[in-house]
């Protein structure tokens, strides 16, 4: 019985920090686009990238 003096208090705690937590990402745009990402992995461009040559070799 006297856990629950320690447990109670404890839960309400960790429920309402998960609740701040929640909303403090909802109100910095973490949110905002959750279709973006798996797009991004479907339309993997498999070429190598374009590497810009330098113009250095005046000879």
């Amino acid at each position: 019985m006297e856990a629950l003096f320690l447990l109670v208090p404890l839960s309400i705690g960790v429920v309402f920090a998960a609740i701040w937590f929640f909303f403090g990402a909802s109100d910095n745009g973490q949110f905002d686009d959750l279709v973006s990402p798996g797009w991004r992995v479907l339309q993997d461009d498999d070429r190598p990238p374009v590497v810009a040559k330098e113009d250095n070799d005046i000879a």
